[in-house]
């Protein structure tokens, strides 16, 4: 039976074990590029033990940014700083993919300790930004530009291109960011979508732009690496908006498309939305995971509130999901993947971190 520290192929690609880094927002970057920090920051989790590691969303193009700090793919001039911290990865073993993203309407904004607001227009930082309606991701936000058809092929293209760079910069993985009420969920959910041409109306007809840049992403890399998609996989706003038997469509609309995995988030669509009939607790999205494993007979990643080396130990041993994503718990423990080995009995902790660390540690497991 697999367990947290069974290794998992996924197409040429092995993952040590199933524990891996969620793609946390830095809000560090210059024009998009890595920095001293960036770097800094991934050689924790590296050194950690993690199976595999995201980095954080990655504006496809300038516009597609979540904030004008945030990490960039757009130009062949980022690809450098972006090899250099596949490379920390991978002198600790460990798989290493990005998020490629699109932040839609929710672009152009401030991170998140500075409000996590819309950009004044007089800003000279800010940016027209863009959506499938003409509809603000709140009132007090500026109402973004509904895309033409070939500014859709154009987004599509991009997405291509972004992935080509990954694939340059040595990832060993890539993941489209189609949740969190950024611009591919924003097409999906009807909430957000009221289009009435070949983009909206029909769950198909608005699931078609994740469609498309799953298949354009696929096409572009190579044929033995994992692509993944991070789903919203509920609106959260009760009585409309995305479902779960939503996400499970989705998913096998997907799967054909040249998707490996589906990473199950949820929410974003909308300003602070009502939980609905979900509360929030430890690993209160694993059922989304597990459902759509079950249903659409393709492999899951289980992330949100996901503290405990057991509670990890069991969501995969249980078959709910094939990967656990960390993100503030990591954070916060960056060696988490030792206590993890350490809580399950592992009799080998230098296979979980560097021998240095391991030796070190030992004195700890004794104590």
């Amino acid at each position: 039976m697999a367990g947290l520290f069974t290794p998992l192929k996924l197409r040429g690609v092995t993952f040590k074990n199933r524990v891996v880094l969620s793609p946390m927002c830095q809000y560090a970057a210059e024009d998009g590029r890595v920095g001293d920090w960036h770097l800094e920051h991934h050689a924790r989790f590296a050194l950690g033990g993690v199976g595999g590691a995201l980095v954080e969303s990655t504006g496809i193009l300038p516009e597609g940014r979540i904030t004008p700090d945030c990490l960039g793919i757009w130009d062949d001039a980022q690809i450098d700083g972006l090899s250099k911290i596949a490379a920390i990865y991978h002198r600790q073993s460990a798989v290493v993919g990005i998020q490629l993203g699109h932040a839609g309407r929710k672009a152009s904004s401030t991170p998140p300790w500075s409000g996590g607001w819309a950009l004044p227009a007089e800003d000279p930082r800010a940016w027209t930004t863009v959506a499938p309606s003409a509809i603000a991701y709140h009132e007090d936000w500026p109402v973004p530009h509904a895309l033409e058809i070939d500014e859709i092929a154009g987004i599509v293209a991009a997405f291509a291109a972004a992935a080509r760079r990954a694939v340059a910069a040595g990832f060993d993985f890539v993941e489209i960011h189609g949740a969190h009420g950024y611009l591919i969920h924003s097409f999906v959910s009807p909430i957000s979508n009221q289009r009435t041409d070949a983009y909206g109306g029909s769950p198909e007809n608005r699931m078609r732009l994740a469609v498309e840049v799953a298949e354009a992403v696929r096409a572009a890399i190579p044929a033995d690496m994992p692509l993944f998609y991070r789903a919203s996989c509920i609106d959260r706003v009760p009585g409309e908006g995305l479902t779960l038997d939503d996400a499970v469509e989705l998913a096998k609309a997907l799967k054909p498309a040249g998707v490996d995995v589906i990473d199950c988030s949820a929410g974003g669509i909308l300003v602070r939305t009502n939980p609905g009939h979900i509360k929030e607790g430890p690993g209160f999205q694993i059922g989304f995971a597990e459902r759509i494993r079950a249903v659409a007979d393709i492999a899951t990643m289980a992330v949100g509130a996901i503290t405990d080396p057991e509670q990890a130990e069991g969501i995969v041993a249980s078959g709910k999901a094939d990967l656990v994503a960390l993100g503030r718990e990591l954070m916060a423990d960056s060696a988490f993947v030792w206590r993890a080995a350490h809580a399950l009995g592992l009799d080998r902790p230098d296979f979980v971190l560097p021998e240095r660390y391991a030796f070190y540690l030992q004195f700890r497991r004794k104590a």
